[in-house]
Parts: structure tokens; C-alpha cells; sequence
């Protein structure tokens, strides 16, 4: 079966749980679908999550709008970065 693009997903952001929800709702407040995937494990498990680790939250969003959500989520990174400063 041939793979279509729009059927196609990227992960975009790897974060704790309340940082992905944060981007998912920026991706979603620009009309950007966006999916949570390993929620319920970094919800459980926060000290597993912290700082982006291997068991980190990712926001997954689809292929086609990659170009639309690199800014976005560019931005939330920049701001996130300069609070922790």
C-alpha cells in the first residue's frame, strides 16, 4: 500500500507533559492539528520527562503543515529558554 503525505507525521516537540500541551494548543490555536503521544508515561512519571529525556512527551503533527509549526514551536523554545535564564 502506497504511503500518502498528508497521512505522513512528524514529531516536532519532545518536552514535559504541561510543555507539549502548551505547544499543542499554540499548534492548534494556527488551525495545526496536533496528536500527544507518551502522554500517559510522562504524566505518571514526570522525573523520567524533565528536560526533554527519552521518555519525554512528544507532539506529533502531520507532514503537510511541518513548514506552518517550525515557527511556532521555534518561538515557544526561544521563550521557554529565556524564562529558564
Amino acid at each position: 500500500m502506497k504511503s500518502h503525505k498528508y497521512t505522513d507525521t512528524v514529531e516536532i516537540f519532545a518536552g514535559t507533559s504541561w510543555q507539549a500541551e502548551m505547544v499543542k494548543s499554540l499548534l492548534e490555536a494556527a488551525e495545526i492539528k496536533a496528536y500527544l503521544k507518551d502522554d500517559i508515561l510522562g504524566t505518571m512519571t514526570p522525573w523520567w520527562v524533565s528536560g526533554g529525556g527519552g521518555f519525554a512527551v512528544k507532539v506529533v503533527i502531520s507532514v503537510i503543515d511541518l513548514d506552518r509549526a517550525k515557527p511556532i514551536v521555534d518561538e515557544y523554545q526561544k521563550n521557554l529558554t529565556e524564562s529558564e535564564e
